[in-house]
């Protein structure tokens, strides 16, 4: 990762009783998966000691954190004195428990839609991170293999596989802009999803990182990263055409609600309300990227300034706040506070511009994010976030980027599906608690 870090208590459903568990046998697959918002009390992420301000002041640090990760220097605003920020390797706000070899080995991982490897701390670790759980010993599965080189499963990981001239096999290295990284084997290995009803599914020979030289900023526990970007060698490609290249999610609006992931045949968004706008192909294939065209508030559409553009806005639910180019930023800003009739609160901690008390009569404004093809309508808690109980903000903020990051709160109680095969991204109006 950089930067979409949820307990995948795996609710699996298969429609036909004959479909294999072997994704090698390339059946059509359709399962559900639990996700757990990292500050969930089932989160190991959770800190009873701090208070709901301090959860929302870091969650904002860490949509923040994550602009650079999807920011080309090209792409930096080059009118503004922008900070230097640093990258925050797995910031993401959502987690998996799975298992991982034969037999199964438990761990839990950031689910990350900005990241593409499936790495976890492995036996023998010669710089580790403190973690929880054991670390993963491949040793002691049997189906555990390491990766020759050359091979096209190392070369899926393009430069950050070298070869290793001792044994021939392939390594892989990740850093991050803060100093983090992530070092160690290239391997295969089986990679099983638990299920309540007790029929786990096993992912064959799935590229992972086995890494023995490790240093992140995530606290203990936590023992890698699920890559769910588009990349070769992410979760989703690897699932491939077992999945139809589909996964959709829906979030909760309040955290410490268990949300939902899906893939295969249980991904498929249609419906009434359902709109879908092209996801946009660019060098950076991790991504996922659409085009914003503008953004309305009430009856005012204001065009966004590289409207043009095609994939002018990641979409990430790694990120909690909406990020937009500061100028635009402000005047979005600018046309809500205009239509609110309520004086303006601050607080310091949170850092968000515009906030107003949560007991006030605020009448929030419709926002409404029009995508190529796609107008969303946001609900009040997607265009703002209950940060106490006496202080409700704006849930957008400012990227010192040209382009946008779409974050998760305007996402909830949205069933929001990627199809990377169709490459449409699509948007249904849900009651997420009720899945």
């Amino acid at each position: 990762m950089v930067s979409l870090f949820t307990s995948v208590l795996l609710s699996l459903c298969l429609f036909s009783s004959h479909i294999l568990s072997n994704v090698n046998a390339k059946p059509k697959l359709g399962f559900t998966t639990d996700l757990i918002h990292r500050d969930s009390p089932k989160s190991p992420f959770y800190n009873p000691a701090e208070t709901p301000s301090q959860r929302m002041r870091n969650a904002i640090n860490r949509s923040f954190n994550r602009v650079s990760h999807f920011t080309d220097l090209s792409e930096m605003d080059a009118s503004l004195n922008s900070p230097q920020t640093d990258i925050t390797p797995c910031g993401g706000e959502y987690l998996m428990n799975l298992s991982l070899g034969t037999p199964p080995s438990p761990f839990m991982a950031v689910a990350d839609t900005g990241s593409d490897l499936i790495w976890t701390q492995c036996k023998p670790c010669d710089d580790c991170y403190t973690q929880v759980d054991p670390l993963f010993d491949p040793k002691a599965s049997s189906t555990y293999k390491n990766v020759s080189c050359p091979s096209s499963q190392c070369s899926a990981l393009k430069g950050e596989a070298p070869c290793s001239t001792e044994d021939k096999t392939c390594s892989y290295g990740i850093s991050y802009g803060d100093g983090s990284y992530t070092e160690g084997k290239v391997a295969v290995d089986t990679l099983t999803l638990g299920s309540t009803d007790n029929r786990p599914m096993q992912l064959k020979n799935i590229i992972i990182g086995c890494g023995h030289n490790n240093a992140v900023t995530f606290r203990n526990k936590s023992s890698g990263v699920v890559g769910l970007g588009g990349g070769a060698v992410s979760l989703i490609k690897q699932l491939g055409d077992s999945i139809d290249g589909k996964f959709s999610y829906c979030l909760v609006p309040e955290n410490n609600q268990t949300s939902k992931i899906n893939f295969g045949t249980n991904a498929v968004v249609s419906g009434p309300g359902t709109v879908s706008t092209p996801l946009v192909l660019k060098s950076r294939e991790t991504f996922y990227y659409l085009t914003l065209k503008s953004i309305s508030v009430g009856s005012k559409n204001m065009q966004t300034p590289n409207s043009d553009t095609k994939g002018n806005m990641v979409i990430d639910s790694g990120t909690t706040l909406t990020l937009l180019p500061v100028k635009y930023y402000f005047d979005i800003e600018n046309a809500v506070a205009s239509l609110i009739n309520a004086e303006k609160s601050k607080d310091e901690r949170i850092g968000s511009s515009l906030c107003y008390n949560a007991t006030a009569d605020l009448n929030i404004p419709v926002i409404t994010m029009h995508f190529e093809g796609a107008d969303v309508k946001l609900y009040p808690y997607n265009s703002f976030f209950k940060v106490t109980d006496d202080l409700v903000c704006l849930a957008f903020g400012m990227s010192f980027s040209r382009n946008g990051i779409y974050g998760n709160v305007a996402q909830k109680n949205f069933l929001v599906g990627y199809d990377t095969v169709s490459k449409t991204m699509s948007f249904k109006p849900t009651d997420c608690a009720k899945l």
